[in-house]
């Protein structure tokens, strides 16, 4: 029990770490568990959100919904991004390179604001329209759209949110990233019914309100980024004579950053279609699917420690000229994550009756919800090892094999999948959830092939 307790402390302790010699099990271990909290508090204020924002109306969850499978497209750009920083940055990390992972670092940070100012602006602007294309009624547009134009407005502080954390990480330093999530969104779960209700002093905000408090816990999150690459004690240290613009490194960061983008839009843009079509059955079924959608993350944020760690691991080792051990530590960190979420799959299925109408209990919606929840179990485990290794790909710099890897699966497969069971064959939110299934299985036997060829050990950034 000791040892656990140390090696526990020792994770979570505030220094970067060279994950290029030594024991590849501890190695994934002290990098798996910051990884692993800072993504379940993620997890954490998904559930809490959902939570308070289904008190407001079936209108208001049915917006996050809605509002979330357009700003994945967001998301898709900063995680993009985020991998490319988290290859260069590692990679320069295991060459012992600090100077040359600082000089990443503010190039990924460059390239961060122009695209979060040509994604906010229009999406502030547009955010009505852009709900009814995606077939929100004309009430939920008049009484919630301005959660969704908060949002947009804000995108620079997602995109900050996302970047500066996979740079922490990428230099070895998981313990701080995991901090600078659990102050943002500790901030945000307290917030969050405070301003959506009125509580005490505060005026009474509803769906918007969740957004305010979203956005100022995530502001001080970058804060506190901002101190531990300035001023903390980390491998990478961004100086004022780093604050030049590189265009070698910049085209090397968009041609990675590219495949990664590419290969988050492709999920997301599937997620928004899928959400479409979903909204044919009306609110409450967009409120189910998205209820079991805030379930599914909140279960799956661990998994995306567990990956990121295994992007962390596979650069640095690459930096260090040592393949071998960047492949042995992807498949055991896949391993791992496998038996993780055939635990998670069981008591999911076992619970969800019981789950899911804490969040609404009416029928209409909570049924919805089961539905969603436990189909998706359905391909936990495969899909384990599909997220694990399309990481590695990315760690390594590889990330248009994943890219080419989801078009087909997502756009091929998914979206056509989704459309002919709900739609044709009359499954509804059911065949949506089947489509969903079949193609993260699919995708997860492709990965697993081509990761084993090999050929990502020989890509150069």
């Amino acid at each position: 029990m000791k040892k656990i307790i140390s090696t526990f402390r020792e994770a979570l302790s505030h220094a970067d770490r060279d994950y290029t010699s030594g024991s590849i099990n501890r190695a994934i271990v002290l990098l798996s568990i910051p990884m692993v909290l800072e993504m379940l508090m993620e997890g954490v204020f998904a559930i809490v959100d959902a939570f308070w924002v289904s008190k407001i109306s079936v209108d208001a969850i049915a917006t996050i919904g809605l509002t979330e499978s357009i700003m994945t497209m967001v998301y898709s750009l900063a995680i993009g991004l985020s991998a490319a920083a988290t290859a260069m940055v590692a990679r320069r990390t295991g060459e012992k390179d600090p100077e040359g992972a600082a000089r990443a670092a503010v190039q990924a940070i460059v390239l961060a604001v122009v695209i979060s100012l040509l994604i906010g602006i229009p999406g502030f602007l547009f955010a009505e329209e852009i709900l009814g294309l995606m077939g929100a009624s004309e009430q939920l547009i008049s009484t919630c759209s301005g959660y969704t134009k908060i949002m947009f407005g804000t995108s620079i502080i997602i995109m900050f949110i996302f970047l500066l954390n996979a740079i922490l990480r990428g230099a070895g330093n998981a313990s701080a990233a995991m901090r600078v999530l659990w102050i943002s969104n500790g901030i945000n779960i307290i917030l969050d019914p405070v301003l959506i209700f009125g509580w005490g002093i505060f005026p009474e905000l509803g769906i918007e309100g969740a957004a305010i408090a979203t956005i100022i816990g995530r502001s001080i999150g970058i804060g506190v980024q901002l101190y531990y690459l300035i001023k903390g004690s980390t491998t990478i240290k961004i100086a004022r004579r780093h604050l030049v613009l590189y265009w070698d490194t910049i085209k090397k960061m968009i041609a990675v950053a590219a495949g990664g983008t590419g290969q988050f839009i492709i999920t997301s843009a599937s997620w928004v279609f899928l959400v479409r079509i979903v909204s044919e059955f009306g609110s409450e079924a967009v409120a189910g699917y998205t209820i079991g959608i805030r379930v599914i993350i909140f279960t799956f944020m661990p998994v995306f420690g567990f990956s990121n760690a295994a992007a962390t691991l596979v650069g640095q080792n690459l930096g260090a000229n040592q393949p071998d051990r960047a492949e042995i530590s992807a498949w055991r960190t896949a391993h791992v994550t496998m038996l993780f979420l055939l635990v998670v799959s069981i008591v999911l299925v076992l619970v969800a009756p019981s789950l899911i109408p804490l969040f609404d209990p009416s029928p209409a919606v909570s049924n919805i919800g089961i539905l969603t929840l436990r189909i998706f179990c359905v391909s936990y485990v495969i899909f384990a090892y599909g997220l694990v290794l399309s990481q590695a790909f990315n760690g390594a710099g590889d990330t248009k094999t994943p890219t080419m890897i989801n078009f087909v699966s997502f756009w091929l497969i998914e979206i056509p999948l989704g459309y002919y069971l709900a739609m044709v064959v009359g499954l509804e939110v059911a065949g949506v959830c089947w489509a969903v299934a079949i193609a993260e299985a699919v995708m997860s036997i492709i990965v697993i092939v081509l990761f084993k060829k090999g050929n990502w050990k020989t890509v150069k950034i």
